[in-house]
């Protein structure tokens, strides 16, 4: 069994085929899909696709690339979509959050004010944490000190070992797709073999972060095993070996998996 923590699964590029795209994952061996929230819009959404699809699980939460367009209202909206969710059992925690430094143009400050605000309710309500880390590892993880959150998953981890070793400290797992099947991705391939294989999930961020044999096309949940056959090699294991540890990983970073049947 594996488990794809990481997949948009609401968005555009499945309009069209969303319920195929999801029973290819669970034919492929895919039991479980986290789909996290970008903003405010779409909470009802996911809540709604996680209910209809077999084996998914959402989180709730404020992207840092929709923070242009967010409220501070939309902070208490999640708050109380929070508490409405306590007991759902597809509810699995605080995300997608963090901070991007990559795009241009984004206001750092106003990304950090919706940072923090969420990394405090996934404190108060102690939820884990699913954080988008794009160039800005030090100060995602600075901030889940400040706040206080040890559980979670660092999303598409692309840093140096020492920013791995600082999340895992910190009680973060690191979240691998796509990017591990390129040859030319060699930091990401270098960390995905010295890692301690108890810190890493699978992942595909799917529609986005296609593997080297879907490049520039869309990506899909069921990519995962094929993705994961690729770091198995790596790591010089089974396949069979990489799902039974990481569907373990998934389970510790987001321990509500386990209030939800498949």
């Amino acid at each position: 069994m594996w488990i794809d923590t990481h997949c948009h699964l609401d968005a555009s590029e499945f309009d069209a085929d969303r319920d195929a795209v999801a029973s290819a994952a669970r034919a492929s061996g895919v039991a479980r899909i986290v789909i996290p929230a970008v903003a405010r819009e779409n909470f009802a959404a996911v809540r709604m696709l996680a209910h209809r699809t077999p084996g998914a699980v959402y989180a709730l939460g404020i992207h840092p690339l929709y923070t242009p367009q967010a409220r501070d209202e939309d902070l208490d909206a999640l708050r109380v979509e929070i508490e409405a969710s306590l007991a759902d059992p597809r509810f699995v925690g605080i995300g997608e959050i963090g901070l991007d430094y990559f795009v241009p143009g984004l206001d750092g400050a106003r990304q950090q004010h919706f940072y923090d605000a969420q990394l405090r309710l996934a404190r108060e309500f102690d939820l884990p944490a699913i954080c988008h880390v794009r160039k800005s590892q030090d100060p995602v993880l600075k901030g889940l000190r400040r706040h206080g959150v040890r559980h979670g998953i660092a999303h598409a981890f692309n840093g140096s070992f020492q920013q791995a070793r600082a999340f895992i400290e910190q009680g973060m797992h690191l979240g691998f797709g796509g990017n591990v099947t390129f040859e030319r991705a060699l930091q990401i391939r270098r960390l995905a073999t010295q890692l301690p294989l108890d810190a890493i999930v699978m992942e595909t961020d799917a529609p986005d972060i296609s593997p080297s044999w879907l490049y520039r096309a869309r990506n899909t949940p069921d990519q995962v095993p094929r993705i994961g056959a690729v770091l198995a090699g790596l790591r010089g294991l089974t396949p069979e070996e990489l799902a039974l540890g990481t569907t373990a990983n998934a389970a510790a970073a987001l321990p509500r998996l386990a209030l939800s049947s498949a």
